[in-house]
Parts: structure tokens; C-alpha cells; sequence
């Protein structure tokens, strides 16, 4: 099988690890295969990709689309690493408020599945860092939402303590105070 994939403490959010082929030459590896996904269970269309080039210290989100806009995403660092995060935002989850993460890298070749209903945001841990990750809904603005990096009531322990941040992000609320249909 192309692809593993093993549950972290909240179990619908996977870290799913490639077949990578690695010679003299360097490495091939799929970092997408719908048949294989659904094997593993996770039926996603992709509509959009993304990516992003970031400095070391740089948090992204925490970010999230509210629904009917809701995004799945499947999280894939090309190059560099990051520490990456998923929060629990369904209001009625028995995990609602807590996180897991993952140190996704361009060598460890893994990727992170965060379906909708949780916020998501990395921290780069190197220069020039660049993440792909596909999404099962297009952006849509105005469904937009976020938490702030580092709201103390869900405790995301970053790794790295020069966080830097956009204007926007600095500006997110925390949880309690956050616009969620979830």
C-alpha cells in the first residue's frame, strides 16, 4: 500500500506516511492518491492546493473555514520542517479545546489529515520552509476563521519561543471569544 497512517491522541486526525523510493539519485514519493486515502478511510476530493514558503519562528494560524465552507486538509512539507498543529473545535467533541501535533519534514516525508472541524497552524522550525497542503473546499472568505496562536486556554506548547507572527494572526481571538458553527 502506497500509504500508513496512525492516529494521534485525537483519533480523526492521522499522520499518514508515504512509500518513499529513495536510490542514488534522490526520492519519488505519491503525496496524493484518492484510492489509497480511501482505503485509510478518508474520502476527500481535492478542489485547491496551497503552499507556503515561511523563515524559521514563522506560526501560521490558527486557522479554520466555518461551515458550510469547511475545509479538510492534508498537510505536506516539501521542504524544511514545521511542528504542526490541529485543534479541536467541535463544540460537542469529548476533545473540544485540546490539540495534537506532529513534526512534519521533507525528509520524514509524513503527512498530517485534519478534517473540518478543527483549527490548524504550524510553526516553521527552519528557513525557507515550504508546505503544500490540499484542501476539500475552495477558500471563501467570509467563512474565515481563527483562534489566536497561543490562546493559554488550549496551551499549545510551540517549540520554538521567537514566534513571528502577520498582523492578522497577532489580532485572533482566543477560543472562548472565536466565531465557531462547528
Amino acid at each position: 500500500m502506497p500509504f500508513e497512517a496512525r492516529t494521534l491522541e485525537i483519533e480523526d486526525v492521522l499522520i499518514i506516511k508515504p512509500t518513499v523510493f529513495k536510490d542514488e539519485r534522490g526520492q519519488f514519493l505519491e503525496t496524493f492518491k484518492r484510492s489509497s486515502l480511501l482505503e485509510l478511510g478518508i474520502d476527500i476530493s481535492v478542489v485547491q492546493s496551497n503552499e507556503s514558503r515561511s523563515a524559521r519562528g514563522v506560526v501560521r494560524g490558527l486557522h479554520y473555514q466555518l461551515l458550510p465552507h469547511a475545509q479538510g486538509k492534508l498537510v505536506h512539507v516539501i521542504s524544511g520542517s514545521i511542528f504542526d498543529v490541529a485543534v479541536d473545535i467541535r463544540k460537542h467533541s469529548e476533545t473540544f479545546g485540546k490539540y495534537v501535533y506532529a513534526i512534519l519534514s521533507g525528509d520524514n516525508a509524513e503527512m498530517l489529515w485534519i478534517p473540518e472541524g478543527f483549527a490548524h497552524g504550524f510553526q516553521a522550525l527552519e528557513d525557507d520552509t515550504v508546505v503544500e497542503y490540499k484542501v476539500t473546499r475552495e477558500y471563501h472568505r467570509a467563512s474565515e476563521g481563527g483562534i489566536l496562536w497561543n490562546d493559554p486556554s488550549i496551551g499549545i506548547k510551540w517549540p520554538l519561543k521567537d514566534a513571528r507572527l502577520s498582523a492578522k494572526d497577532a489580532l485572533l481571538p482566543t477560543l472562548d471569544n472565536a466565531e465557531n458553527n462547528f
